[in-house]
């Protein structure tokens, strides 16, 4: 029997079951211009959406329970959604059934100062606990790009990681603790306000990165950290994606520099955003760009740093080093990097969105091997992302001239043989995006069959009905 006959549709009676559990006004079932919302992530291209059949926007833990204990006693599939700005279709509910939406569950429940923790719900956008801890002096070193949309849960679900990734790392590192709603409906507590704990497996880094299908977080303990006094970007233009891409291993190698971040923008890629935005920075002399950040709370060691930097990419060939010392200059060249995506959107809804992550000593012949699948298949790969720690975003973009059916039947080729080159490269087909149901049938392309089987047997283990998020990641 396969996956898609053995879940059972929902019913007016288990609408009118969940408008018990929630409230009528919480609950959306048979409005199809409603549910549409609720179809599709931000992963392009409208094969990836899938109708839900009802959703439903919980405002507690015990609400969420008894959907869950609903969801498995009736066997109808659920799909735990954060802000749906995910690139996976991670959040997508390709067997319908119910969407968990989180976004009434929205409240910071707690601040620790002497310990340095806070308590939020899965809701919390991003960039708003940030701004919460401004005032005390503290910050949550997470930085997805989508800071400003992201729900902090989706974070977690995916471990996402950032501009401030180099230094800082990803969303794994800050997560100390978790309260979540197993498959079958039972509150567990993981972790807690601990920094160290070796009290059994590491459960809360299991759930870290688990993609929604191992439970729905409830409750989450961040790590904070003191917020850095003096913060500066450099904006280095360089001749050729080669060069720029040449200096980033030196930064930490000869210079001894662990930036903040090292973001990496092909002349594509600023061009697409610099014209999305009406900005005028001078992208037309630079083959490529590097946006590196140095912070610290020691005004003249970050002056030094960022003059070091900055004379290392001038002797390595930069054009132009533009200093950003101040907010507005910093947010102005920041935003160029943040809305890459989104002026890509606008330019063509025939793409692909890749997250490839290899050994960052391996970033120059992966970009030139974009380039070469360009030339191949006669289509513009444009790459951008994280360079200091290894991931590169590519946007695979069809020329106008290509019919629908040639661009899908060619995708899929390209995507193949991008894999299979990051395998070779030693890297992975995600490195914060996730597999969702987008990647997952080039998944055995980078990991082994004895790893998938692991995979599978926790999920067997934890969601014995296969309920929550099925599809994702691997098939059953």
């Amino acid at each position: 029997m396969s996956n898609k006959s053995r879940y059972n549709p929902v019913t007016p009676k288990i609408a009118d079951e969940l408008k018990r559990i929630v409230g009528d006004k919480y609950v959306i079932y048979g409005d199809a211009e409603k549910l549409d919302a609720y179809s599709h992530d931000e992963t392009p291209g409208k094969e990836y959406a899938h109708m839900p059949e009802a959703v439903v926007r919980p405002s507690k833990t015990e609400e969420i329970v008894e959907i869950v204990k609903l969801a498995n006693r009736e066997l109808v599939a659920i799909t735990p959604r954060g802000a749906g700005s995910g690139l996976s279709g991670g959040a997508v509910p390709i067997h319908g059934g119910i969407v968990i939406s989180v976004d009434r569950m929205n409240r910071i429940l707690e601040l620790d100062i002497q310990n340095m923790m806070i308590v939020v719900e899965p809701g919390v956008v991003a960039n708003d606990i940030n701004e919460y801890l401004s005032e005390h002096s503290l910050f949550y070193a997470g930085y997805p790009m989508s800071l400003e949309t992201c729900f902090i849960g989706g974070n977690v679900a995916e471990n996402a990681g950032g501009g401030k990734a180099v230094k800082y790392g990803v969303t794994g590192r800050y997560v100390l603790g978790l309260e979540v709603v197993t498959p079958l409906g039972e509150v567990v507590e993981f972790g807690g306000n601990l920094i160290k704990d070796v009290s059994g497996y590491n459960m809360v880094q299991l759930m870290v990165g688990s993609e929604g299908t191992l439970g729905l977080f409830t409750k989450i303990i961040l790590k904070l950290l003191p917020l850095p006094k003096f913060q500066v970007d450099l904006l280095c233009l360089f001749k050729s994606s080669d060069e720029a891409i040449a200096v980033v291993p030196k930064i930490m190698t000869e210079v001894g520099i662990i930036p903040t971040g090292i973001e990496f923008m092909d002349r594509a890629s600023v061009k697409a955003s610099c014209e999305y935005l009406n900005e005028s920075l001078p992208y037309q002399q630079a083959g490529a760009m590097l946006l590196i950040t140095v912070d610290g709370h020691d005004e003249q060691q970050v002056e030094r740093e960022y003059e070091s930097i900055g004379e290392l990419c001038m002797d390595s060939g930069a054009v132009e080093v533009y200093v950003a010392d101040n907010p507005t200059t910093s947010e102005r060249i920041w935003k160029v990097r943040r809305n890459i995506a989104e002026a890509y959107n606008v330019i063509s809804s025939r793409q692909g969105a890749e997250d490839l992550v290899v050994p960052p000593a391996a970033i120059p012949a992966m970009v030139a091997m974009f380039s070469e699948l360009s030339q191949k298949f006669d289509v513009m790969i444009s790459c951008f992302g994280h360079a200091g720690d290894g991931n590169l975003h590519t946007r695979i973009v069809s020329a106008p001239e290509l019919s629908d059916e040639k661009w899908h039947e060619m995708l899929p080729q390209i995507l193949e043989q991008l894999y299979r080159l990051t395998a070779e490269a030693g890297g992975r087909i995600s490195g914060e995006h996730g597999i969702g149901h987008k990647r997952k049938k080039y998944l055995p392309l980078v990991v082994s069959k004895e790893y998938i089987d692991i995979l599978r047997a926790i999920k067997r283990a934890m969601d014995p009905n296969n309920i929550l998020n099925p599809g994702k990641i691997f098939d059953m």
